[in-house]
């Protein structure tokens, strides 16, 4: 991505991850990433540990830069869009990782014919294992898809999705991280109950977790494949899933997503 400048607006946890992904890849050189925060502590703990240019201003950040990323919250978005409009051109093209603001929102509130891109990322970006899916806008070109996937690829597995779709996404790969820790966070409490000393349970869920996912990435067999081959008829899996089972949990998870693809739609 050579000769691309980088504005990022927003320090937070998934900017940081973003950036930290460009520089580790070698996709942007910290010279060409300006990030700006309304929080200086914020900017100083970036620019302390990836040496980019810090600024407290959001337009001073977005002035020639190739690439806007928007990494700040829905409901300071609208803020935001405001002091940025006039100052973001056609020739830039701005990513957004704001969940439910969707992009013909940002098009009206920062005019022209500006370059959109929304993107639903999660958290296991931090480590470079996220799930990214991008949509985009009305005045997207190809040249920009590309430079958005190389950028998401950074840090994580990318796809591409009709907007229509981004609040079932969020409410699946956006939220469902919270989803497993909780899974992980429960199996240690029921080991724990069954007498196990606490770092024991702590250590056998994480490694679980990882285990389990990890081997549901690289196998070509599908979850449900997967699941019957630890379930030996009469066994121990095959118990503790009929009590899953008769407490509705495959019912749970619809009704669960459903709520946060219900609120995720509130938001937009």
């Amino acid at each position: 991505m050579k000769n691309k400048t980088v504005a990022v607006i927003g320090a937070g946890n998934m900017g940081r991850a973003l950036i930290g992904g460009w520089l580790k890849a070698g996709l942007v050189k910290a010279a060409d990433i300006r990030a700006s925060d309304a929080k200086p502590e914020a900017l100083a703990s970036l620019k302390k540990d990836f040496k980019v240019k810090t600024l407290e201003d959001n337009r001073a950040a977005v002035e020639g830069s190739s690439v806007v990323l928007l990494a700040v919250k829905p409901q300071n978005m609208a803020e935001v869009l405001a002091g940025l409009k006039g100052s973001v051109s056609s020739g830039q093209v701005v990513i957004s990782i704001a969940a439910g603001v969707r992009i013909e929102r940002i098009e009206q509130a920062l005019g022209g014919e500006v370059p959109v891109v929304r993107v639903m990322p999660n958290t296991p970006a931090l480590v470079g294992a996220g799930a990214m899916v991008y949509c985009a806008g009305r005045n997207v070109k190809p040249g920009h898809e590309k430079t958005v996937e190389l950028l998401l690829g950074a840090v994580g597995a990318v796809w591409k999705a009709d907007e229509e779709w981004m609040d079932a996404v969020t409410a699946l790969s956006g939220s469902g991280p919270a989803y497993v820790f909780n899974l992980a966070e429960n199996l240690a409490s029921a080991g724990l109950e069954l007498g196990l000393p606490a770092e024991l349970a702590e250590s056998l869920a994480r490694q679980t977790v990882y285990g389990a996912g990890l081997l549901l990435k690289q196998s070509s067999e599908s979850a449900a494949a997967l699941r019957e081959k630890v379930t030996s008829p009469g066994g121990t899996t095959a118990a503790a899933l009929s009590v899953l089972a008769e407490a509705g949990v495959p019912g749970i998870f619809k009704r669960a997503l459903s709520a946060a693809c219900r609120r995720s739609r509130e938001l937009s």
